[in-house]
């Protein structure tokens, strides 16, 4: 139903563009007056005046018309505000806790003790904390 509306919406754009831009403007009606071949119209010398004035004002009150129906189907959509991110999975499950103590591979020290035991499965070489 948007995108119908949509497309309307777009159609009467520019059709009121395209009414604007054939029209003649008032100063044009001085120079019909005077025989400028005006009078050799389809609708005669007045009669294409007032049509495409009524047509433009039909045209620009569906636009606006369509404008408000946008509003409020924009307005009212199904569902709420959602994001990107909402459809991404967690990448962080576990809580971290800043406090914790942080077991190292590194060595300590001389003459420290080290703060949590090395799990003997590190790929750093063993240090000698003797001196």
């Amino acid at each position: 139903m948007q995108a119908l509306a949509l497309v309307l919406h777009v159609a009467l754009a520019l059709g009121v563009i395209g009414l604007v831009l054939i029209q003649h403007g008032k100063g044009a009606d001085a120079g019909a007056a005077f025989g400028s071949g005006a009078s050799a119209t389809v609708f005669g010398a007045r009669g294409s005046a007032s049509f495409l004035t009524r047509l433009t004002t039909g045209l620009a009150a569906a636009f606006f018309g369509t404008s408000l129906l946008l509003f409020y189907m924009a307005a009212h959509r199904d569902g709420g505000i959602s994001s990107v991110t909402d459809s991404l999975p967690s990448v962080i499950e576990e809580e971290t806790v800043p406090d914790a103590p942080v077991e190292s591979d590194l060595p300590t020290p001389t003459g420290q003790a080290p703060a949590t035991p090395a799990t003997g499965d590190s790929d750093l070489p063993q240090s000698n904390t003797e001196n």
